[in-house]
């Protein structure tokens, strides 16, 4: 007797040849973490191509992207009057061995849009920006230690306990970190006062800064939490630092600082100055920054042309345009739509955040392999998020309602 076995053969996509290649030569499969993708065939492994809202994958399927290059896009991908000022600079030169006058056309316009900016200093990302403000805010004051609150990249690693990734929680010291360094950083949670007074009688006068990221799930204690932290820096000497990553040109164009009304000493911005071209920025009072003649802090790419020219096409668009009100426009369009989703298929989880930048949060009684079932089913849908995500000011209403088309054909799945 003779049996015919068929096998079916799964097909393997485009995205996940692409993906298996990286991983055999890039540890960890991408040089951004947050970028590697978990949940392949449904999630794109590969971006090829971006234009507006939208991304398409090496196997050229197409997503409404909300994850906007984990927050740096903030007009779209391909916007126009961006990338006709990387080509017009492209024409002349992209860096030289002496600063370019973008530098200051650049400069002059983060002073007169952030509260706090009175000097400027450029680098090319954030986690190198805060390094930056440590060592001005140490040599300054004449202290050693740090308070770190939030995600302020990678550098939280100097922490124990602290944020590895975004939303996630590390117990212990990191690898490759001294006791000896980690133990003049200090990290702390969002909106909690006593905490930070027990902080500093324990360090009494040895806190040369509090760097502060927000919460994004309680965004709005931010009203009484960074006014109390203006007042405890003051009255003890240290130095407050907002990192503005991605709150900047997104929650307000200058941050936290312009929505809530309260100043730092210093501030770092990076996601969203330049539309996606890499370039971040350390600013401040004028008292501070000028120990920078003194604080020898000097990067090659610091003054890269295109990224400036990028930046300076894009503040200046944000200028003349409504940016920040469309992009709270669409959020609440995208997220309220969004959660009445989750509500109507009994997904256990919330949608916290502010309209411009929102995320997911499951139930803790959620199981992992439900939360990756419901990722996958979004993304079969064509639809890209970041636990919840970022909206562009490319998205238009029949976009976000095209989305949450999308996302309820994956749930009705699910």
């Amino acid at each position: 007797m003779f049996f015919k076995v068929f096998y079916k053969m799964k097909t393997v996509t485009g995205s996940e040849l692409q993906a298996k290649r990286l991983a055999k030569v890039i540890p960890g499969g991408s040089s951004t973490a947050s970028k590697r993708a978990t949940l392949m065939p449904e999630e794109p492994g590969v971006i090829l191509k971006g234009n507006g809202c939208r991304v398409w994958d090496a196997d050229g399927k197409e997503y409404i992207d909300f994850r906007n290059a984990l927050g740096p896009i903030t007009l779209g991908y391909r916007f126009p009057i961006v990338d006709e000022a990387v080509r017009e600079q492209l024409n002349n030169g992209i860096i030289f061995g002496y600063p370019h006058p973008l530098e200051g056309d650049v400069g002059e316009l983060l002073c007169e849009l952030i509260p706090c900016a009175e000097r400027v200093r450029f680098l090319k990302t954030g986690g190198e920006a805060v390094a930056a403000c440590i060592r001005l805010a140490r040599h300054y004051t004449g202290r050693k230690h740090i308070i770190q609150i939030g995600y302020n990249g990678w550098l939280n690693s100097l922490c124990d306990n602290s944020l590895s990734l975004p939303g996630g929680q590390s117990a212990g010291r990191k690898p490759g970190v001294p006791e000896e360094l980690s133990a003049l950083h200090h990290a702390a949670v969002w909106n909690d006062p006593e905490n930070m007074e027990r902080l500093f009688r324990k360090l009494d006068g040895q806190v040369a800064a509090i760097i502060v990221a927000a919460e994004y799930s309680d965004m709005e204690g931010g009203k009484e939490f960074y006014p109390y932290l203006r007042k405890l820096t003051e009255r003890t000497g240290s130095l407050l630092v907002f990192d503005e990553i991605v709150t900047g040109f997104r929650l307000a164009t200058g941050g936290v600082q312009e929505y809530f009304n309260v100043v730092p000493d210093l501030a770092v911005f990076a996601k969203g100055m330049a539309n996606g071209m890499p370039l971040s920025a350390y600013l401040g009072k004028a008292k501070i920054m000028d120990c920078l003649d003194t604080v020898i802090i000097s990067s090659t790419y610091g003054g890269e042309t295109l990224s400036l020219a990028a930046a300076k096409a894009t503040m200046q668009f944000y200028k003349n345009n409504d940016v920040i009100g469309h992009l709270w426009k669409m959020g609440e369009l995208f997220f309220d739509g969004f959660a009445r989703l989750l509500r109507r298929y009994r997904i256990p989880a919330e949608i916290k955040g502010m309209p411009p930048f929102s995320f997911l949060y499951f139930d803790r009684g959620a199981e992992a392999g439900f939360t990756n079932e419901f990722y996958r089913v979004i993304f079969a849908a064509g639809v890209c998020l970041y636990r919840g995500g970022y909206v562009n000011y490319s998205h238009q209403a029949a976009d976000i309602e095209e989305a949450l088309e999308r996302i309820e054909t994956g749930l009705e799945k699910l």
